[in-house]
């Protein structure tokens, strides 16, 4: 699928989530649905069910703060039980799929001195993502939106974060990467080379291992990194995520069941809570 088929199909899954969501109360038809986002009825349930995996209408459900509510009170022994288990355990809950290495205060310190960088834009079940990745793992994944600057803006952001780092085009390294990305492959988990304070690569250390389909609180993470009180800095390490999904930034919600912010739109986080939920609850029929 090219990156502009990509692009318009998400922008219409979004725009069908968004008015679900809107008017879920009064139960809209599918003919309604589909004509909000412009398809036939036809062709729209066949994008939803390629893209969800399940029915419109049963995807919004996932997005109710009730049903958040209930997840939500499944982390608390979710958490404890990976804590007591430990990353490296044969008996965590859940596959690593994602592992992270943070510079050394050196590397901090200099930006990314002398350090390669290659990039690419390619499409995703969420539209097009710009991935950067250096040969020690991925540095950045940006979830674009359809402003036509986007891929500027998205470079300028890591380039904050790397400013002596030196940047290429380079697809043939990143294809394969953003692929493993949203369709991980067991035993062969991506890399990541992060950029960040102590504090912050402590929780995004902690995010990793709220497996897929869950879903935490801001004080859940905070008590999983032992700062039960740092409550705002939690949330701005979080926000200050530089790899969209596989640091599962967009799996942290408020504890009334809220999603909250998102540092790629609200839309989008509704669209990666609910298609995750969807593919773990396909997963578990499967296995039953």
């Amino acid at each position: 699928m090219s990156v502009s088929t990509a692009a318009t199909d998400y922008q219409r899954i979004a725009q069908a989530i968004q008015f679900l969501e809107e008017n879920f109360r009064r139960q809209p038809s599918l003919n309604e649905v589909a004509e909000a986002v412009h398809l036939s009825p036809f062709h729209f349930q066949r994008l939803f069910s390629e893209w969800a995996g399940i029915s419109p209408k049963r995807f919004v459900q996932f997005l109710t703060a009730d049903f958040l509510k209930t997840r939500l009170a499944q982390a608390t022994p979710l958490f404890e039980a990976t804590e007591e288990a430990g990353l490296s355990a044969p008996s965590r809950l859940h596959d690593l799929f994602v592992t992270l290495e943070a510079v050394t205060p050196h590397e901090f310190r200099t930006g990314g001195v002398g350090l390669r960088i290659g990039y690419g834009v390619h499409a995703t079940p969420f539209g097009p993502a710009l991935l950067a990745a250096t040969s020690r793992g991925v540095c950045g994944l940006h979830l674009l939106d359809a402003e036509a600057d986007a891929v500027e803006n998205a470079l300028r952001e890591m380039r904050k974060n790397w400013p002596q780092a030196e940047f290429e085009p380079d697809a043939a390294l990143t294809a394969p990467l953003v692929a493993r990305a949203f369709a991980p492959v067991a035993g062969q988990p991506l890399h990541l080379l992060v950029r960040g304070t102590n504090f912050q690569v402590k929780v995004w250390e902690a995010l990793l291992r709220v497996p897929s389909g869950q879903v935490v609180s801001y004080q859940h993470v905070a008590q999983a990194i032992g700062q039960p009180r740092a409550l705002q800095a939690v949330g701005s390490a979080v926000g200050a995520n530089p790899v969209a999904v596989l640091i599962p930034c967009h799996r942290v919600i408020r504890k009334e069941g809220a999603l909250g912010q998102y540092r790629w739109g609200c839309v989008t986080k509704k669209a990666l809570i609910g298609w995750e939920m969807a593919q773990a609850a396909r997963q578990t029929v499967q296995v039953a």
